[in-house]
């Protein structure tokens, strides 16, 4: 039993799988880290995908909110207040 081939391909094929997956997850919270900073919130917010309800409520708190880069362009484009004497 322990010789079968087919046996050691099959658990070959699960690892194979399984490594696929833990990679593809880490690319896909890399990215999803990545989006967060550029956005100038804390990159750890990324992590918040894995958790299951969490991952449908991020992205649209993302697409709707404002973004602290974008308050701090608005902030840096307004034109210096006079000096006061």
């Amino acid at each position: 039993m322990m010789n079968d081939p087919e046996m050691f391909f099959a658990i070959g094929i699960v690892f194979i799988w399984l490594f696929a997956f833990i990679i593809g997850i880490a690319i896909t919270l890399l990215v999803w880290c990545r989006i967060f900073s550029r956005a100038g919130f804390h990159w750890a917010l990324g992590l918040l995908m894995l958790v299951p309800v969490a991952n449908i409520i991020m992205p649209l708190y993302l697409a709707f909110a404002q973004w602290p880069i974008h308050s701090e362009l608005t902030a840096l484009r307004r034109p210096p207040a006079p000096p006061s004497i």
